[in-house]
């Protein structure tokens, strides 16, 4: 088995919420990290922003905070994603979400 899992905690950008056709409840949000690490003992910046993916009855009860502006950590795995245009881009779907703020 390969391990696939990341932590990663920063700022709602923009979210939005919906039902599949079969039902089950989406929410999508676009999380922003900025943060400072230490890379060859030399400060580095760093900022991300990438697609957090919901699913499924679990965060029902937290899809309503889940807005522009609130701080959230979240846990999960890694996945590529095709978008209409043909685009891959690499999404997170969340396993566990915590508000911060």
């Amino acid at each position: 088995m390969t391990t696939n899992s990341l932590v990663l905690s920063g700022t709602i950008t923009r979210s939005r919420r919906f039902k599949s056709p079969a039902g089950i409840a989406h929410s999508v949000i676009m999380l922003e990290h900025k943060s400072q690490r230490y890379e060859a003992e030399m400060l580095r910046n760093v900022y991300v922003q990438i697609q957090v993916i919901l699913s499924g009855p679990r965060f029902e009860s937290v899809a309503d905070n889940l807005k522009a502006g609130v701080e959230v950590q979240v846990q999960g795995f890694m996945t590529l994603q095709q978008g209409r245009n043909g685009q891959n881009r690499l999404v997170i779907h969340a396993e566990n979400v915590e508000l911060k703020t």
